[in-house]
Formats: C-alpha cells, sequence, structure tokens
C-alpha cells in the first residue's frame, strides 16, 4: 500500500510516498481502507519536530490522526459485523497518512446515516472539541460571545452552537474569504487584521461573556481585552505558536475566568461520548463541518503548506 512518511523533521518537502507492506489487524484492532484522512495543524508542528519528546514521533513515521472508511478485516476477538461498515476513528496522532489504516477497535464510531465519510473526519476533532467546550461555558441566551480565528475548523463549528443558544456571536478572521463565512455561519464578522478590531468589537457587544480563543500570542491577549466583567476566557488553542498568557492577577481583578486547554480535557470515555453527540448533530444537520481543501494522498506535502499559509477556511483532508 501507499503511505506518505515523514522522512526527517523539516519542511513540508520532507513528506514523501512509499510503498510498504499492506498491515493486518492484530487482536482488538481492525483494518480499515480510507477514503478521507483529517489534516491536522499539530501534524505541521510534529512534522517539523516540535513536541518529540512528549509525543515520540522519530522520522521515518507515518502521521496522521483521524481517518474514515470501510472496515475491510478485523483482528481477534472483534466483532466481524464491522466488516463493511463505514467508520470513523482516532489512532492518537500516527499511522494515517496511508491507504490502508490500523485502529483498535474500542477507537471505532460507526459514521451515522446522512453523514459523508468526509464530514465524518472533518467533525472528528473539531466538532467534539466545539461541543466540549459551549458544553463547558454553558452559553445563555442573550450572551456576547468572541471566538477567535473563526473560520477555523473547531472555531466554526462553535459559532453555530453559540448561535444556536441564542448568543451574540463575533467572528474574528482575516480575510474575504474566511470572514463571508463567519456571516455565513451566522456570526457577526470582525477583521482581525485591523489595528483597532478590538475596539469594533465592544462597540458591537459593549464588551463580550465568552470568549473563544484559539490562536493565543498578541491575537489572544487583544481577545482578553474585550471581556467584560465576570467573563469566560477559552484559551483552547495556540496556532499562533504560543497560548495566550494572562496574568492570573489581573484576571482576578478583572473577575475573568481563565480555563486553560489542559483545564478542559475530557476523559476518553467523555471524548468518544462528545464526539458521537456531534456526530449525531452533523447528521442531523444542526451543525456543519468547514471543508476547505482536499488533496490526494501522494499531494500530502502541498496539503501542509496550504495549512501554513492560513488562506483557506475550514479543515484539510487528504483523500486516499
Amino acid at each position: 500500500m501507499r503511505v506518505v512518511q515523514v522522512t526527517e523533521f523539516g519542511g513540508p518537502e520532507v513528506l514523501a510516498v512509499a510503498d510498504i507492506a499492506d498491515p493486518r489487524p492484530g487482536a482488538g484492532q481492525v483494518l480499515v481502507r480510507a477514503s478521507a484522512v483529517d489534516v491536522l495543524f499539530l501534524d505541521t508542528q510534529l512534522r517539523e519536530g516540535w513536541g518529540k519528546e512528549f509525543f515520540g514521533q522519530a522520522p521515518p513515521y507515518v502521521p496522521g490522526d483521524g481517518v474514515a472508511g470501510e472496515v475491510v478485516s478485523v483482528g481477534e476477538a472483534v466483532d466481524p459485523g464491522w466488516i463493511g461498515r463505514p467508520v470513523v476513528a482516532s489512532t492518537s496522532n500516527g499511522g494515517t497518512y496511508a491507504e490502508l489504516v490500523v485502529v483498535d477497535e474500542s477507537e471505532l464510531l460507526p459514521v451515522p446515516a446522512g453523514l459523508g465519510e468526509r464530514e465524518a473526519v472533518a467533525l472528528l476533532h473539531d466538532a467534539t472539541t466545539a461541543l466540549f467546550l459551549a458544553e463547558h461555558a454553558r452559553i445563555q441566551p442573550g450572551e456576547r460571545v468572541l471566538v477567535n480565528a473563526a473560520a477555523g475548523g473547531a472555531a466554526s463549528v462553535l459559532v453555530q452552537l453559540a448561535r444556536a443558544g441564542g448568543a451574540q456571536v463575533i467572528g474574528a478572521a482575516r480575510g474575504d474569504v474566511k470572514l463571508n463565512l463567519v456571516r455565513e455561519l451566522g456570526g457577526e464578522p470582525v477583521d482581525y487584521a485591523k489595528p483597532d478590531w478590538e475596539q469594533r468589537v465592544r462597540e458591537l457587544t459593549g464588551g463580550v461573556d465568552v470568549v473563544f480563543d484559539g490562536v493565543g500570542g498578541a491575537l489572544g491577549r487583544a481577545a482578553f481585552e474585550t471581556t467584560n466583567s465576570g467573563a469566560r476566557f477559552y484559551a483552547y488553542g495556540a496556532a499562533s505558536g504560543d497560548f495566550t498568557e494572562i496574568d492570573p492577577a489581573e484576571a482576578k481583578r478583572r473577575d475573568v475566568t481563565v480555563v486553560g486547554l489542559l483545564d478542559v480535557q475530557p476523559s476518553p470515555e467523555q471524548k468518544k461520548q462528545v464526539t458521537e453527540r456531534a456526530l449525531a448533530e452533523a447528521a442531523a444537520g444542526r451543525i456543519k463541518p468547514t471543508i476547505g481543501q482536499t488533496f490526494p494522498l501522494e499531494r500530502a506535502a502541498e496539503a501542509h503548506a496550504a495549512i501554513a499559509a492560513r488562506t483557506t477556511p475550514g479543515r484539510t483532508l487528504l483523500l486516499p
């Protein structure tokens, strides 16, 4: 089968197609013929060598985490009823940039009727993150919510969930394509490429009650400045390369609750339950993923370069 490997740490050019033997599922595992693979921003960071001490990646390795496709065989002690079923699953950061992917049966989720495999894998991380954050925030009707980098995968779902909860939603983004997407999803777009964008948010809202910040750095700090007393600030990502750092004393003085990524990590059992609910919500048409671009497997390097350029909204997929 064909796979894409990280041959050494570096830029997108270190991704190379290789032919290796077809894998076989072991006990408690299944083999999935991949139809769509989720490409994460984390994949690009790991490819560069970031976090190798924590994640344990060492070249050559096959990157990737989320995969959707059809179960083609099962290992020992696995229900054969899985064979032929469309599924979506996570592998915990390894092995999905491939035509065939071994997955633990415990990670399998059936793709519900009414939802495509591409949409399912695009929602695997994004909708799970967004739904868990939105439920933790307990958004109330009439509250004012700011979503940073609102055209991103999880952020675009957060815009939808906050609107469905009756909130006024401001979506901060950059560029006409992304700003138009925020508008289509029901948010009020604000261009954070403009130097006074925080003031614009305050003009529209009078100050916000909830911030979802997946950017970090200077933009995350600017988003913090839009909060009212009693607000909740969720720093759940670091697309800028750095998480938003808020002085605890300042947060206390302003009566803002700051919630970091590690503060809202679901257990594996919770994560699977939330993912099931997210897929069901999407199948029912209540939330939808944003798939900004797709690439064939052999063009994985282009997919990574496109993510780095930050020009396309939503999720990037590989289609083996």
